[in-house]
């Protein structure tokens, strides 16, 4: 045997791309995947079991070139946790459980500014036909989506037009105004009261 090739240093083998997808795994194998953090650039955990906190994305932050996070068919909520990753443009959580719409946009926003790709079907915050929910219900989720995060290019499987940028930014616009007035007249409304309050006693 060749000495010198048997104790040359073995290098780790890199990839661009990784699937760990249908491995009813309950947890993340971060053993493997924190291997590639220089190369990494999608990552395919869909079909699993996964769910936060236990076991939250909160490692992939270590991750210097992912650009897609495929976590379908997962038990993620609107509460998961992400690291700021400013390298990921596109994120799919496609039927997860996943139902409250600001909260989980919010964090998206946050933690992903240059995503351009959203996709969450089949989710209750996600409402369509594919769960039940109307017409009326979607166009409104797609308006909301667009308004808080304009730099999207695809939500779900759909391009984003600019008539609905358009009409996000009308919409929501009008949303907050009113509900900037409301908060200003219920403040109003308590100084009042708490006036006639010290005028009775």
């Amino acid at each position: 045997m060749d000495q010198n090739s048997s104790s040359a240093p073995q290098t780790q083998p890199s990839f661009q791309w990784l699937s760990f997808a249908y491995q009813s795994l309950t947890e993340i194998p971060y053993d493997a995947i924190l291997t590639q953090t220089e190369t990494l650039e999608v990552l395919d955990l869909s079909y699993n079991l996964l769910q936060d906190p236990y076991w939250n994305p909160a490692l992939l932050g270590r991750l210097e070139k992912l650009s897609t996070l495929i976590l379908d068919c997962n038990c993620y909520t609107s509460h998961v946790k992400f690291p700021f990753m400013d390298t990921l443009t596109a994120l799919c959580v496609n039927k997860n459980n996943i139902n409250n719409l600001p909260v989980f946009v919010e964090e998206v926003r946050k933690k992903f500014p240059n995503i351009r790709i959203l996709s969450m079907m089949n989710n209750e915050a996600a409402p369509s036909y594919f769960n039940g929910g109307s017409l009326t219900q979607y166009k409104d989720y797609r308006l909301y989506v667009i308004s808080q995060i304009p730099g999207l290019e695809i939500l779900d499987d759909t391009e984003v037009m600019e008539k609905e940028r358009t009409q996000a930014r009308k919409t929501y616009r009008l949303h907050r105004l009113s509900y900037s007035s409301k908060r200003r007249k219920e403040e109003l409304s308590k100084k009042h009261a708490h006036k006639k309050s010290n005028a009775v006693i």
